[in-house]
């Protein structure tokens, strides 16, 4: 089992930047520790989408057309944590953001059952 714990959220002024951290604990090793990382974002009534992904073996990463450009992920296996840098940030990214990861070495840019492991979320708010 793995567990996901979310945090570095808070309110920040449109332009500004935020750092989000997500400490995996558990079967963090071996094949059923070893699968992909991502972040994901829910806004009010709105369906939760992907954010930006990065696979633990290999650091390829992935970003949603929306963010490219703005926002970081990056991963510290030792330390079993991944990272989001936010910059440049809009009121639109304004979010609970939540950290997964997936079952395999694979980033998948949708949500559905390949993300097996979800984090309780983190407040982005970006005001204007």
């Amino acid at each position: 089992q793995v567990q996901l714990v979310e945090s570095g959220g808070g309110l920040v002024q449109a332009g500004g930047s935020l750092r989000l951290s997500c400490a995996a604990s558990g079967r963090t090793f071996g094949t059923f520790g070893s699968g992909a990382m991502g972040w994901f974002r829910q806004a009010p009534g709105k369906e939760r989408e992907f954010v930006a992904g990065v696979m633990r073996i290999g650091g390829i990463t992935s970003y949603a057309d929306s963010v490219k450009g703005r926002f970081t992920i990056s991963r510290d296996n030792a330390k079993n944590t991944v990272y989001l840098q936010m910059n440049s940030l809009k009121p639109e990214d304004s979010a609970v953001y939540y950290c997964a990861q997936a079952n395999q070495n694979t980033i998948v840019t949708t949500l559905g059952p390949a993300w097996r492991y979800w984090g309780q979320g983190t407040q982005v708010t970006v005001s204007s």
